[in-house]
């Protein structure tokens, strides 16, 4: 596996140390880690409810990354557009942690599609917010997604400090494996992506796989990509007092085989893939009707918000409403409750930068099937946590789903190995990981200064 590294100098013919997938090198120990960072996230909130609109695993990596951040030392300041008028212009997270709301277009109804010119606003309420600091005040700026590395790219030069960009989703990658039927990325992002790869002082790759895509498609220097594995709350996912009581508490029958979505409703998601496997597994078997429920819990986001209500026509057409239940948005404890009373968590989503709600549900101690694209060979060791689907073809996920529905005993066998794999992905170690990121970036960005 190709390893992906930190730059070491600004020259492409400079020498490299390579560190293992999903930890950057050691080589900065000794330097002074950054004291505040500036962290942007343009188009959705980390204060949002995840699985909705434009919230999602972006809105959960950026808190526990920042909470984490915040536990050794680096305070960090989170810069999110207003949504909501009357909002405070600053709301403290948790120690150390500040999210700064920027007045940047109207407060509803703006479409993510439309915020491109929405970010000269944004990018003056930044700079109004530094203005009134002292110099110095930030010493790198973090942007999340392409929108926000617009306006980091510009703040971190105007500052004279690192610009550390994580994608999270690529365009190319995207519109190279599009649902049928969903909107190809447009070119202006296509091309936005393309200027910020270049303009950065380090990219973050959730995979060793991503890192590939990001020097394949965007020919990034490999030297500027560091591999940092997103984490996962083991404090608040993890297996708990069992998935009966779970089921107890949420109401759902004991005996019932129950395969989870759980995630936004959109075409890239593929809800539709896990109706239309549990339509082919009980034309296999009828008997089944009686004892399987299939939750589906989230909101429609992106695309999916053209037929907010396409997934229930489809439960209906394929003549499975009866069995499928449909759930809103939850919270991050009753979610890990879901994840607890599930017998498995099905994930057939076409592109996935990493896959953390396949983590989080292992980590409480469920078995997952997904679809082997982007980042969940990772989050998921097939055969031993879950089963990887090579494609989106139902009967594949009819025919994994009756491995559960034949041997009960297989979704405590797996869940246990689940939780086990999932203890790899702690918050901790990815912040630890991201602070040498930081600190190699901030050390870089001080020789070149000097050589001037």
């Amino acid at each position: 596996m190709t390893q992906y590294v930190s730059r070491l100098g600004s020259s492409r013919g400079a020498p490299r140390r390579r560190f293992p997938a999903g930890l950057t090198g050691s080589f900065t120990a000794g330097h002074r880690r950054p004291r505040r960072i500036a962290m942007l996230s343009v188009h959705t909130s980390p204060l949002h409810q995840p699985g909705t609109g434009d919230a999602g695993g972006m809105n959960v990596y950026i808190v526990e990354l920042a909470k984490r951040l915040a536990a050794i030392n680096i305070e960090v300041e989170i810069f999110t557009r207003s949504t909501t008028g009357g909002l405070p212009s600053a709301v403290d997270l948790a120690p150390g942690v500040l999210v700064r709301h920027v007045d940047a277009g109207p407060y509803e109804g703006l479409a993510k599609e439309e915020l491109p010119a929405q970010l000269c606003a944004f990018t003056h309420g930044v700079m109004q917010a530094w203005a009134g600091q002292r110099p110095g005040y930030y010493d790198l700026v973090h942007s999340h997604y392409w929108l926000s590395g617009h306006v980091g790219w510009l703040a971190a030069q105007r500052w004279g400090v690192p610009l550390v960009h994580a994608m999270h989703t690529m365009a190319k990658v995207k519109n190279a494996a599009l649902a049928e039927g969903d909107t190809p990325e447009p070119a202006a992002r296509v091309i936005g992506e393309t200027q910020i790869v270049d303009a950065a002082d380090r990219l973050i790759a959730n995979t060793a796989e991503e890192a590939g895509e990001l020097v394949r498609f965007y020919d990034a220097d490999p030297r500027a990509v560091a591999v940092v594995h997103p984490g996962v709350n083991l404090d608040r996912f993890r297996p708990g007092d069992g998935r009966a009581a779970a089921r107890a508490r949420l109401g759902l029958p004991q005996d019932a085989l129950i395969p989870l979505f759980a995630g936004r409703i959109q075409p890239l998601k593929a809800p539709d893939v896990l109706l239309r496997a549990v339509a082919v597994l009980l034309d296999r078997d009828p008997s089944l009707r009686s004892r399987i429920l299939v939750p589906v819990v989230g909101g429609p986001s992106g695309s999916g918000l053209a037929k907010p209500e396409g997934l229930q026509k489809l439960a209906a057409r394929l003549g499975i409403a009866d069995v499928v239940r449909f759930h809103p948005p939850v919270g991050q404890d009753q979610l890990a409750d879901w994840f607890r009373a599930a017998s498995v968590l099905v994930m057939p989503s076409y592109s996935e930068s990493f896959g953390l709600v396949a983590v989080e549900a292992q980590a409480a101690g469920t078995p997952v099937v997904a679809a082997a694209v982007g980042g969940l060979p990772v989050a998921v060791r097939d055969g031993v946590s879950g089963f990887l689907i090579p494609g989106h073809d139902p009967a594949a996920y009819a025919q994994a789903l009756e491995r559960f529905a034949g041997a009960p005993e297989l979704v405590a066998r797996m869940g246990g190995a689940a939780a086990e794999h999932a203890q790899r992905f702690g918050w901790d170690t990815a912040a630890a990981a991201t602070a040498e990121v930081y600190t190699a970036a901030v050390q870089e960005h001080r020789r070149r200064a000097r050589a001037r």
